[in-house]
């Protein structure tokens, strides 16, 4: 005898698979129902503007109001002033007079200034009026004969004094000259010695000499004693 149905039509063999997929629908089913929720639709917000409700609003109305400016403040009450009298005197103090009496003053005579000293200045020898006289020279008669006199006194003297083998000392040859300046100042001292040589030494040499002049009797001019220039060469030779 053959069985009526098809053997792969047999769900027997499928019962398991089938009882899982009822399972599965059965837990999702049962999940949301869980989770569902509803909201009321006064709620939702849907982000849309009823336009509505903005006709129904009021919105109040300003005025400008001018507000008027407080008033001035009052003017302030004058002050009083009160009087007083005063009924006791005051004794008031007699101020002296500080004023000289003219009568007192003592005239003083016209004043008579002093004429100022004239300065002279230093005068050279050939221009001086009165020449310094050199010791021995005095008894001459004339200027002119004064001034001989001292020149001849003053080239003795340094021809006398002045060191003249100190060329060949130097290693100087043939004639050497020295220039010596000085002033006889007004009481007949010899002071300011200046000199120009070859060599410093023959410098000094002349100025040792000059400041061993004697003292002489000063030169005046216009009557007044002066400071006179004098200016000497001294010239000498070296022989070779």
């Amino acid at each position: 005898m053959q069985p009526k149905k098809n053997p792969k039509a047999d769900l027997t063999k499928k019962s398991v698979l089938f009882l899982q997929l009822g399972l599965i629908l059965v837990l999702f089913v049962t999940w949301q129902a869980i989770e569902w929720k509803t909201y009321d639709k006064e709620d939702i917000d849907t982000g849309q503007v009823n336009m509505d409700d903005l006709d129904d609003e009021e919105i109040p109305i300003t005025e400008m109001q001018n507000t008027p400016p407080p008033p001035p403040p009052p003017p302030p009450a004058p002050e009083i002033i009160e009087v007083i009298e005063d009924d006791e005197e005051i004794e008031e103090d007699e101020i002296e007079s500080t004023e000289t009496n003219m009568e007192e003053i003592v005239e003083v005579e016209e004043v008579v200034e002093a004429p100022a000293e004239e300065t002279v200045e230093d005068v050279p020898f050939s221009v001086i009026e009165d020449v310094p006289i050199f010791p021995g020279c005095e008894g001459l008669a004339n200027n002119e004969e004064r001034k001989q006199c001292m020149s001849k006194k003053i080239q003795q003297f340094v021809n006398r004094e002045f060191n003249k083998d100190l060329g060949s000392e130097l290693g100087l040859s043939g004639i050497n000259r020295v220039i010596v300046q000085f002033k006889i100042d007004e009481t007949g001292k010899i002071v300011d010695i200046k000199s120009r040589a070859p060599h410093p030494r023959l410098e000094r040499e002349a100025a040792r000499v000059i400041d061993k002049l004697p003292d002489m009797t000063p030169g005046k001019q216009r009557g007044k004693e002066v400071g006179v220039m004098y200016s000497l060469p001294i010239v000498f030779q070296v022989q070779d």
